[in-house]
């Protein structure tokens, strides 16, 4: 995979993929993640930030009928990482309330909300980023 963004600290540019919307691109999108997480020396939140990505782009995927999706992975601070999926859907994301129905589906913003210190939406005039944030114990 070719990652053109050069790592820095914090600030833009981060990293970031444009993908088909296919279940298949979520490996494209963890791989996106973990080569981020590794430049800037934040290993320890690989295994948060690789589930989150797979969600993001699951629910992206399956709540929306659009064709291409953007991961991006960005650093807005020394403590956090933003992991976020843009489609060009407008619908928000909606968490389900949790029932027997969860042991197949209907998890991913539920493990979403339980994973990163804070998630949101962002609304744009042709479509929205759904984004989680880690918290990096760490610093540079």
């Amino acid at each position: 995979m070719i990652v053109s963004a050069q790592p820095r600290p914090i600030g833009h540019p981060g990293y970031s993929e444009t993908l088909p919307a296919l279940e298949e691109s979520a490996d494209a999108a963890r791989k996106l993640v973990r080569t981020a997480l590794a430049a800037w020396h934040l290993d320890e939140l690989t295994d948060s930030g690789v589930l989150l990505v797979t969600e993001l782009v699951a629910n992206a995927i399956k709540h929306t009928n659009t064709r291409r999706i953007r991961v991006v992975v960005s650093r807005p601070s020394e403590r956090f990482v933003r992991i976020g999926v843009v489609d060009k859907a407008r619908a928000l994301p909606q968490m389900v309330k949790p029932d027997g129905d969860l042991l197949t589906s209907g998890r991913g913003l539920l493990l979403i909300d339980a994973l990163a210190e804070r998630w949101g939406t962002d609304v744009y005039r042709w479509g929205k980023q759904v984004w989680a944030e880690l918290l990096s114990e760490s610093t540079e």
